[in-house]
């Protein structure tokens, strides 16, 4: 159980990124993968011209594949300055122009989980402050994805590259998604889990997998350390996720690693082989 036994999209964000974006899905098709994810692309643009999104819409159905995840507008990735819904001012104000904008595009594609990434703490504003606002924009987040049948994902980051970051443990995302649902009563929050994040914290990925897996709405991965393919570094990642398996979780799993020095198209010898 592990590689053979999971289900894998990829990461048109961080993976065929050589290519121009309309022309990712038809690569991603020719090396062999059904379903994609994405960040939000326009990481100046919160509400891109309608032909923007329609362009996008056809690239994916044109190579015939699926969107199963989606980020809302989350500023520039990746990088530490991620994330936007709980900074208040200007970044805030995209993101909540966004929430409809990438919901209404997630559902025109069968789409069923959205991201939402919290914003750096800032200087000068108290956390307090910070936090009041994420939840009240992840809350309107929740009700969007609600509307289009749709997961809400709150992921954990790692503290050595996001050091500004709040969420930087599986146990805060956890608390988060659980704000969340207590606010909305909607239940249709879940846990985003990076297996990458999460080892760059230290955690120990089975204690996580065990507490969490009911809790788990989509899953990503890459190899630690270097975040590149399964094999170059050293998480015994068919293991963790045959664990996932064995603990009830049947989603996807995100390939969200670097490809290396080569296309993105030899980037995947891991999962021919295994």
């Amino acid at each position: 159980m592990g590689f053979t036994d999971s289900r894998f999209d990829v990461n048109l964000s961080i993976l065929f990124t050589e290519l121009p974006l309309l022309e990712r899905p038809a690569a991603a098709a020719a090396a062999g993968f059904t379903e994609v994810e994405l960040w939000w692309p326009w990481i100046d643009a919160p509400v891109p011209e309608q032909s923007e999104l329609d362009a996008l819409r056809h690239a994916l159905q044109d190579a015939g594949t699926q969107l199963v995840g989606l980020n809302f507008y989350a500023g520039a990735l990746p990088g530490p300055d991620r994330g936007a819904l709980s900074i208040p001012g200007e970044e805030s104000d995209k993101f909540r122009a966004n929430i409809d904008v990438a919901a209404d595009f997630a559902q025109s594609l069968g789409c069923k989980a959205l991201n939402a990434l919290y914003g750096n703490r800032v200087d000068g504003v108290d956390p307090q402050v910070q936090d009041t606002l994420a939840l009240e924009n992840l809350v309107l987040a929740a009700r969007a994805a609600d509307r289009v049948g749709a997961t809400l994902l709150i992921e954990a980051l790692n503290a050595p590259e996001s050091p500004r970051c709040p969420i930087v443990s599986a146990p805060k995302a956890i608390e988060i998604v659980d704000k969340v649902n207590a606010a909305t009563g909607l239940g249709n929050a879940k846990f985003l889990m990076d297996l990458y994040h999460l080892s760059m914290n230290g955690e120990d990925l089975n204690e996580v997998i065990d507490a969490y897996a009911d809790k788990t709405g989509h899953v990503q991965i890459a190899d630690n350390p270097g975040r590149g393919a399964p094999g170059t570094g050293d998480l015994p990642l068919a293991d963790l996720l045959g664990r996932l398996k064995k603990a009830g979780y049947d989603g996807w799993v995100g390939l969200e690693y670097k490809p290396g020095d080569h296309p993105s198209s030899q980037a995947f010898g891991w999962l021919y082989s295994a």
